[in-house]
């Protein structure tokens, strides 16, 4: 072989799971199977080049200018590539150009903005198991964000904590359960990688973290000895070893590591994320429609980033909660204040991906020009915070560095639009460097030069055709007819002599032609050093940057959030220490968006529940009635609450809740081979087994998807353990009718109704809640709005007069009447309760006792007795 494709080959082995991209001059080539592999993927033309005995090797190739575009295609088509650079000056050797990989660019380390969706950030992930227990660290090399935790196999489930952060790739330890890669892969359409077992041995990781961050421990960052800890640094330190492996660079802009402690957030798996469409619609995944796409007014990419992050992980601490909350309303009354922040903040680029261009040393000057431009704007911003009141504002004002010092370096050296090359000159303020000055006019005036020497050679020796002229082998020159050869002076120097003339050089005319033929080269050395230099100055203060960073982004999603209340009349939520949810004339706030777009009304409910006398709400009505839309709109006000935004309602009173289940709607999982009514049933046992009092849960329709007794049986026996075992408030939306005489029998169920008005055989649904149970799903009336023949739903109405001679409804009675369970949740409200009976209204607290009967205490009189 040749010594190039020896050199190529020797690299190649080194990464033989990526495709090399090889620099050859102005572009990447790609050799053999690598070459056949991208003409495909990426449409290229494959041609070929010798390569010694063996022949001739498959090659195409791309221009080098244009190489992200084209890694990005491929790593999204699950590619990874090895981006080979010369690394050296192929000016300064004779022989072979050093070559070496620089980076492998993966799924989860790519950097280029082109492949990357400025609202999200692109996760990598690390997952370690032991026998009781799994560790996970995430890390988004665009924007320098590292977090790690650790959790019990018995209280988590996997899945839903990979989800919650959506990686693109994903590494585990060589031992990582089987079943659980089966269930990543089947989520993930990627099967998770294996890495190395010692990069995941917990000494070795807590070392690598530890230098890395040039620390003695990791308890500053909040990690101890507990197990969990643990697993997290394995995790994490696992993580960093590929990192560092695969880019090649000293990951400085990862500047932290932040225990993510599950506790601080309001827990949401990974189906009830998808049924509540935080962020995506569950039919075309895309953002409007979401729950994000009604309060997302953010400016900068990175708020963006950060408001996304805010709506999958809610706040569970109150006093934090308060915090945004007091700020968000400040926003939401002072809505010239939110435009002026949301016009500097205009001014604002993406500071975490520059910098990590910056790190990688792949920023050119329009970067550190587009971040000159961003903080300019910070001592204005800063200003506007400390003129509010919240102390979360007057944080942001006081913690913000402005850069002063970032901004003049970059002030003083970069022109104000500089090109995108950083290798063709041009990027450097005249005045900056005097030597690169003297080069700038040699280069610019260096034709004027020769003429001013001309015509004073030409008055100093009497020569009047005294000229000076150029070729490529003498360079500059003097040229003298032989007719004045006798007037030439002695500091003229013989170059060539010619058939009629004579050529010469002067000292002077040597110093201009060195300026003038080494102007370009020197100015193009010169300012790339110049360019360098900045750019490592720049990466020096890396953290400070990266702080102003999160506090622009925290602050842009809490204007966002202010102008989202502001512009849609949302209120702000009292979070109370009780355990009741009072909303008045709550709303669905996307439901709300659509219907404002078409000009209809969008009906309010209000919402009731305490952790006794209406913990359980059984809803029932016909389809199309409103029944899911106001079970999600109670979990999206609590949701909406708890990320410190405003609420679509007249008022609300809540209460912090720790974790949100729904099953709403199913399908069958093919993949798996689960029917509709197995994923039903699998969503309805993790509930089950991961709800708590504090807890909220939505359930719609449970037991359809099978036989109606085997349905409402099993919907059934839910309802009595959520009551009886669990003493979650819940929404329950139903067609099982018989179900609402568990109300009165099963302490906390208490029955609402969607309302509808009858015209003949039609039906208008006035989607208004109100208290008591459906007797009739209007099945038929809806087939019939649906555009079902009349032939059917007449033949329909005939069957249902005979089935409803065969009505269960009163069965229920009898079963409720002989059911003895013994409740291990007892209510703990203290909330005065009016009970209305034979004497009249009286006032007083429920309990249960023992026995799961509800007993009336009057605070006057003492015990009334078992409430019938």
């Amino acid at each position: 072989m040749t010594p190039m494709m020896q050199q190529y080959f020797k690299i190649k082995n080194q990464y033989k799971h990526c495709l090399l991209f090889y620099r050859l001059g102005d572009f990447y080539e790609l050799f053999y199977d690598d070459a056949i592999t991208a003409s495909k993927e990426l449409d290229l033309t494959l041609t070929g080049r010798a390569a010694g005995e063996s022949g001739r090797a498959p090659m195409c190739g791309v221009p080098h200018h244009a190489a992200d575009s084209y890694i990005a295609k491929l790593i999204e088509k699950g590619y990874k590539v090895a981006v080979c650079e010369q690394i050296e000056d192929p000016k300064s050797t004779k022989t072979l150009v050093n070559r070496d990989v620089i980076r492998v660019v993966t799924p989860g380390t790519v950097i280029d903005d082109k492949a990357l969706d400025i609202g999200k950030n692109n996760y990598i992930t690390s997952l370690y198991e032991d026998k009781n227990g799994i560790g996970i660290a995430c890390a988004d090399v665009s924007t320098g964000e590292f977090l790690a935790y650790g959790f019990d196999k018995k209280t988590s489930r996997l899945i839903d904590e990979i989800t919650l952060f959506s990686p693109s790739e994903i590494i585990t330890c060589e031992n990582f359960n089987p079943v659980n890669i089966d269930d990543i892969k089947s989520i993930f359409n990627a099967k998770p990688q294996k890495y190395a077992d010692w990069a995941y041995s917990y000494s070795g990781a807590y070392t690598t973290l530890c230098n890395h961050f040039k620390v003695l421990n990791l308890a500053g960052f909040g990690f101890d000895e507990s197990l969990n800890d643990k697993r997290a640094v394995s995790a994490a330190g696992a993580l960093f070893e590929y990192l560092h492996e695969t880019q090649k660079i000293s990951l400085s802009h990862i500047v932290s590591l932040k225990p993510h402690v599950k506790t601080k957030f309001m827990v949401i798996d990974a189906q009830s994320r998808r049924n509540l469409e935080l962020t995506e619609t569950m039919r075309d995944k895309t953002k409007k429609g979401s729950l994000l796409w009604t309060v997302d007014n953010t400016t900068t990419a990175m708020g963006a980033r950060m408001l996304r992050k805010w709506v999958l992980q809610p706040l569970a601490d109150i006093s934090e909660i308060n915090s945004r909350l007091n700020a968000v309303g400040e926003s939401k009354d002072d809505p010239s204040f939110c435009s002026v922040v949301q016009e500097c903040f205009k001014q604002i680029q993406d500071i975490e991906r520059i910098m990590t261009r910056v790190i990688y040393k792949t920023a050119n000057a329009r970067d550190l020009a587009a971040l000159r431009a961003s903080i300019a704007n910070l001592p204005r911003i800063r200003r506007l915070f400390q003129e509010k009141e919240t102390s979360l504002f007057l944080y942001f004002g006081n913690e913000l560095d402005i850069l002063g010092d970032i901004f003049d370096a970059i002030d003083r050296a970069i022109v104000e639009e500089p090109p995108v090359s950083i290798r063709d000159g041009g990027m450097i303020k005249s005045g900056f460097n005097a030597e690169l000055d003297r080069y700038k006019e040699a280069k610019d005036n260096g034709s004027q030069w020769l003429l001013s020497l001309e015509s004073k050679e030409r008055e100093e020796t009497g020569i009047k055709n005294l000229k000076i002229r150029y070729n490529k082998v003498f360079g500059y020159y003097i040229e003298i007819t032989n007719s004045n050869l006798n007037d030439v002076p002695e500091r003229f120097v013989r170059r060539q002599t010619l058939a009629n003339c004579e050529r010469f050089i002067t000292e002077e005319l040597k110093k201009i032609e060195e300026a003038i033929l080494s102007a370009d080269d020197r100015l193009t050395a010169i300012e790339f050093d110049i360019f360098e230099n900045l750019r490592q100055y720049v990466a020096n203060n890396v953290t400070r940057i990266m702080a102003s960073a999160n506090i622009l982004a925290a602050a842009d999603s809490i204007v966002s959030l202010g102008v989202a209340a502001y512009r849609n009349n949302y209120v702000r939520p009292i979070f109370k220490n009780d355990s009741a949810i009072t909303v008045k004339n709550g709303r669905h706030q996307v439901v709300e968006q659509f219907c404002s777009d078409t000009g209809s009304p969008f009906i309010a409910n209000d919402i009731n529940m305490d952790e006794a006398e209406n913990r359980l709400l059984i809803i029932t009505g016909p389809n199309m009635a409103g029944k899911s839309t106001y079970l999600r709109q109670t979990a999206l006000i609590c949701v909406m609450a708890q990320i410190g935004g405003f609420v679509p309602a007249e008022s609300a009173d809540l209460c912090v809740v720790d974790r949100v289940f729904t099953r709403v709607g199913a399908s069958d999982d093919l993949a798996t081979g689960q029917s509709t009514f197995m994923v039903e049933m699998t969503e309805v046992a993790n509930i089950i087994h991961n709800a708590t009092p504090k807890s909220l849960l939505i359930l719609d329709e449970i037991g359809r998807g099978t036989s109606t007794f085997d349905g409402l049986s099993i919907a059934w026996a839910i309802l009595e353990h959520i009551a009886y075992k669990i003493g979650a408030k819940t929404l329950f939306a139903t067609h099982y009718h018989e179900l609402t005489e568990l109300e009165g029998k099963v302490p906390g169920i208490i029955n609402y109704r969607v309302s509808v008005k009858e015209r003949g055989k039609n039906v208008i649904f006035l989607r208004k809640i109100e208290r008591g149970g459906a007797d009739n799903s209007y099945g038929i009336q809806v087939a019939r709005l649906a555009g079902v023949p009349d032939e059917i739903t007449k033949r329909a109405d005939g069957i249902l007069t005979e089935l409803s001679a065969a009505d269960i409804a009163k069965k229920p009675i009898d079963i409720i009447n002989n059911t003895n369970i013994e409740p291990t949740f007892k209510a703990t409200s203290d909330k005065p309760l009016a009970i209305e009976n034979q004497k009249g209204v009286r006032y007083g607290k429920r309990r249960l006792n023992g026995k799961g009967e509800s007993i009336f205490i009057n605070e006057n009189e003492g015990q009334i007795g078992l409430e019938s």
